[in-house]
């Protein structure tokens, strides 16, 4: 079992987890997929006895290396032009023995919900590739739980299939589970270790985004009493930082949090990390869509949004948060910046820096993920604009976030720019200053009284 210095032994990385759950539930070698392949990467490279075949499905960040020993067994699927495809192409390039299936004419986003577009390809790719690799039938002893900080749902009867949570997808694994349990021992993944959820509460770690967030909330400004809504709460993270400031033990006073998201795995996993947190109750989590927000006109006084509008129509989820704000409510919006560069604090040659500062350009036909978040709002009427574009640290190497933007980074390199990055990263990390910086374009303004 892998330990890492500063860490607790046992079941903390993600690699760990995934073990002592296999073994909980008498596995002793399993199928696995997930679209996030850092979620894997250690039982790649430490625990490959354990895996039979592997299935990266959409990934939209892969770092190929974890995977080189046991290439053969990969399958990567992906859309036919977008990110997915780009990042399976390059990963080929170094996976020589892995195996590719391209979904005809579909473009999968890190948002897109695979499983409930192309169920049916899916399935029968999965079932093909997995069927080539002998694995024993396993007998769980209960059908649904949690171990090691991870919950899991055991469906179907075959070899053991390990299904890990998607980033965003709103169905997840869902749809294509009926066909897979016909065939294998589906075992559905979830909690705050694995996929976007891990992600979510990691950034929401980050003391720098916590900043960010507290620059927010500070211009919306809530009095005691005054009802906020989160568009697109995701976990739920941000929630519940803001429902331990405005709660009934703080001098701002208690004010109603509505959390609304389109994805019901979110929404699920968002109210039982509040409820571990002790805030059962202080969050009202619901199901909504930014593009029509389920509330009458006038519903809140202050409503925010984080990292949400790139995925969706901006200019019309601008509008839904105006319309159910009352007037001379506070709007609060926040949004990456593919505008703007990434930064990393290694000591690079110049021409391997130009080619990791652009962040991957990852937005909807609609969305905003630029500067002109300001025009946007300006011109939707909201007064008394106040911007904060903000750089937010990455410090917490290995972590989700952090793995997550590396794993891009190493894809682009070739093997001679993979060794300097490496050098200079362990020089970084060394000498104490190992971190990285992505930029963010945030907002606040006020809907007009009249």
């Amino acid at each position: 079992m892998s330990v890492r210095t500063g860490e607790t032994p046992a079941v903390q990385l993600p690699a760990d987890r995934l073990v002592a759950l296999l073994d909980h539930l008498g596995i002793a070698k399993a199928h696995i997929a997930t679209q996030i392949p850092a979620d894997i990467a250690g039982l790649a490279t430490e625990h490959a006895e354990r895996l039979g075949g592997i299935v990266l499905c959409t990934p939209v960040r892969l770092d190929p290396a974890p995977f080189t020993a046991v290439t053969e067994r990969v399958l990567m699927i992906s859309g036919e032009y977008g990110p997915t495809f780009e990042v399976c192409v390059r990963a080929a390039g170094r996976l020589p023995g892995a195996e590719r299936t391209v979904l005809d004419s579909y473009e999968a986003l890190g948002w897109s919900d695979v499983a409930a577009d192309r169920a049916a390809e899916l399935a029968a790719s999965m079932r093909g590739f997995l069927g080539r690799f002998a694995i024993d039938t396993p007998h769980p002893p209960a059908s649904e739980g949690n171990h090691a900080g991870i919950s899991y749902k055991v469906e179907g009867s075959g070899p053991a299939l390990l299904l890990l949570p998607f980033f965003l997808a709103l169905s997840q694994w869902a749809p294509v589970i009926p066909e897979l349990a016909r065939h294998f021992t589906v075992v559905s993944l979830g909690g705050r270790h694995l996929g976007g959820i891990a992600a979510l509460e990691d950034r929401a770690r980050m003391p720098t985004y916590r900043a960010m967030f507290r620059t927010l909330i500070d211009l919306i400004a809530p009095q005691p009493g005054e009802a906020i809504l989160d568009i697109g709460c995701g976990a739920g993270s941000l929630d519940r930082l803001l429902a331990q400031r405005v709660g009934p033990d703080n001098l701002i006073g208690t004010n109603p949090i509505t959390a609304i998201d389109m994805n019901p795995f979110w929404l699920r996993e968002a109210e039982a990390l509040a409820a571990e947190e002790g805030l059962a109750g202080a969050i009202r989590f619901l199901p909504g869509d930014a593009e029509a927000v389920p509330f009458p006109d006038g519903s809140f006084d202050a409503v925010f949004s984080v990292t949400v509008l790139e995925e969706c129509d901006a200019d019309r989820a601008i509008a839904e948060m105006i319309r159910v704000a009352r007037p001379g409510g506070r709007i609060g919006i926040v949004v990456r910046a593919l505008d703007l560069p990434q930064w990393w604090n290694l000591d690079l040659p110049e021409a391997l820096r130009r080619k990791i500062t652009p962040p991957p350009q990852s937005v909807a036909a609609n969305g905003v993920a630029d500067a002109s978040l300001y025009r946007r709002m300006r011109r939707a009427g909201l007064e008394e604009l106040t911007c904060f574009p903000t750089l937010v640290t990455l410090d917490r190497p290995g972590g989700p976030i952090w793995r997550y933007r590396e794993d891009h980074v190493l894809s682009l390199l070739s093997p001679e720019e993979l060794a300097i990055w490496h050098d200079a990263r362990a020089k970084a990390e060394a000498d104490g200053v190992l971190i990285a910086a992505h930029p963010l374009h945030g907002a606040v303004g006020r809907k007009p009284p009249g």
